[in-house]
């Protein structure tokens, strides 16, 4: 590759994966708690040998008893309005635990801040493995897609929110990104879902270290799914409480084009309600359990693909120099 083409982006001195963000969402939960056993067992020689990949695992949420959260969701807690605002004896628990993971792991936006947060969540919606980010052009968080995608299925998910609203804990990073696997229910842990997730973040690690080492990486493009709208249930006027669930033709069909006309709902009287956009979109997050407070139903995305530049980490420009 020409040399004009590669941006020389610096050096994942820190990298930090995040489990248990939400309590009930136990693939994370019980990965962070292994490799923090793994550390505990490594020599200090082998320690040294894998300095390539300086790792900080995290319980994001301690007091975590299966429960997503006991206040608030901790993984809205990471503006900077949020971060910043005011303190009382009144204060939810997360922000305050928010304010103490920006405390460890940035603060935001800072140059302190860790180089990489890779936060660990499932879904109950049928999504497999997606990386969620708030960037469509983080070359880093680009390259770690490409590298896994190339060895387990994935997509790439962006929300295009800016770095001052973005509101979850990978946010606090310089690169962030979240790691979402589903289909599991929240407060069990599935086998396969565990060992995939697993495997995707042994996967990333393999790269940080290979980008440490000098590797360079040549662009290419990614699919990307840009989030654009998110559907909430019909609902009563009057009491608020949904009336139709999500159509049995669109259950489980996460990521399949969703077209004008398609079938959306179905009334618990067994009425069919179709989709009345503009444009065919793709469904995700189709009926995921934690969303149903929010008043999330599915979030719908346009796809496209995008210019993943080359880069590297310039080791061999310093050892000639």
């Amino acid at each position: 590759m020409e040399e004009d083409k590669v941006l020389c982006l610096p050096r994942l001195s820190q990298v930090a994966v995040c489990g248990g963000t939400h309590g009930n969402e136990l693939s994370g939960v019980y990965l962070v708690r292994e490799l923090l056993k793994a550390k505990k067992n490594v020599t200090k020689q082998e320690d040294e040998e894998e300095e390539a990949v300086p790792l900080l695992m995290v319980l994001s949420h301690p007091l975590q008893q299966c429960f997503r959260y006991i206040d608030t969701d901790l993984n809205r807690c990471f503006t900077h309005a949020s971060l910043s605002g005011p303190m009382s004896g009144m204060t939810p628990y997360e922000i305050i635990r928010a304010r103490q993971l920006n405390t460890m792991l940035g603060p935001k936006g800072s140059h302190g801040a860790v180089d990489l947060v890779c936060d660990l969540h499932n879904t109950t919606a049928n999504m497999g493995l997606c990386l969620i980010t708030y960037s469509d052009c983080d070359w880093i968080c680009l390259h770690i897609f490409r590298h896994l995608q190339a060895n387990i299925p994935l997509r790439y998910i962006h929300f295009d929110v800016s770095n001052k609203e973005s509101y979850s804990l990978d946010s606090v990073g310089k690169h962030g990104f979240a790691m979402e696997i589903g289909p599991q229910p929240h407060g069990v842990v599935r086998s396969n879902i565990y060992m995939a997730m697993k495997a995707g973040v042994q996967h990333m690690l393999d790269w940080v270290q290979s980008f440490n080492s000098g590797s360079t990486f040549e662009e290419g493009f990614v699919d990307v799914f840009t989030m654009v709208k998110h559907i909430d249930y019909p609902r009563d006027s009057e009491t608020r409480t949904i009336t139709a669930a999500i159509h049995p033709q669109l259950q489980d069909q996460d990521f399949c084009l969703l077209r004008p006309g398609g079938p959306l709902f179905q009334t618990f009287s067994g009425e069919t309600l179709r989709y009345k956009g503009d444009e065919p979109l793709y469904p995700f997050f189709i009926n995921e359990c934690a969303y149903y407070e929010k008043g999330i139903a599915l979030s719908l995305a346009r796809k496209r693909q995008v210019m993943c530049k080359g880069i590297v980490w310039p080791l061999r420009y310093i050892h000639n120099a």
